[in-house]
């Protein structure tokens, strides 16, 4: 069994209200210091072995997981995780 990590964030450059609502909210409880917030999706699969996970991965971001036209993904696979 294998953890797959997989984050998902708004492309630089396409807006990202979410992270403007939470980057006000935070200034206005008086974290000025925080200047810029970009929201994102953390997902965690646990896959089984397979030769070719990182294929199958990269094919799950692309056809469901993320949209690939304005969102950028990364993943890091665990070896050998139990649940």
């Amino acid at each position: 069994m294998k953890k797959v990590k997989i984050h998902i964030t708004l492309k630089e450059g396409v807006l990202d209200p979410q992270g403007k609502a939470v980057q006000g909210s935070l200034n206005t409880l008086g974290y000025e210091a925080v200047q810029k917030v970009r929201v994102g999706k953390y997902m965690e699969l646990y896959v089984e072995d397979s030769a070719n996970i990182e294929q199958q991965i990269e094919d799950m971001c692309v056809k469901l997981l993320a949209n690939p036209v304005i969102e950028d993904y990364h993943y890091t696979v665990e070896e050998g995780v139990t649940q």
